[in-house]
């Protein structure tokens, strides 16, 4: 019934049966990783799987119909975004509770994703290579920082 449902919104959109048959297999993928999710409360991966597949799926559906007017192409560091989002989940199944150890590189990703989807949607005039070139020390300048708080927030659970 949902693949006949998809098919029939992406006929009616105009949208090519392969790309919301593609979206709507990461869709199923992500329902039976939430199945084993549920089914295997020992393994927090699968919760991982689940959030992103769902959110990859949702996205090339919407992209598919039309609804989010995105070129897949030029919405490649979504993915990164997705990945970064999924990890809260995980991490919270896992220990119950936000830990650092999963929030940083969460946090990470989200941001890595966000910069070079700035680059890739060409919202800022120069591109990444001129970005990297003249600000390349900002890389270190955040690296420490990353650090330092690292190093403040376990001292304070110590």
């Amino acid at each position: 019934m949902t693949l006949g449902i998809s098919f029939l919104l992406g006929v009616l959109e105009g949208a090519s049966g392969i790309s919301v048959f593609f979206a709507f297999l990461l869709v199923v993928g992500g329902a039976v990783c939430a199945f084993f999710a549920v089914k295997l409360n020992k393994r927090p991966a699968y919760l991982f799987f689940t959030s992103l597949f769902m959110m990859t799926g949702l996205f090339l559906f919407l992209s598919a119909l039309g609804i989010i007017d995105l070129p897949i192409p030029r919405a490649w560091p979504l993915l990164s975004v997705f990945s970064g989002l999924a990890l809260l989940p995980m991490g919270w199944r896992r220990y119950g509770a936000p830990r650092k150890t999963y929030i940083v590189p969460s946090c990470a990703f989200v941001a890595l994703g966000c910069v070079l989807l700035i680059f890739s949607l060409q919202i800022v005039p120069f591109s990444f290579r001129h970005f990297m070139y003249t600000w390349w020390p900002l890389l270190f300048l955040f690296g420490g920082l990353t650090l330092v708080l690292i190093s403040l927030g376990s001292r304070r659970s110590e």
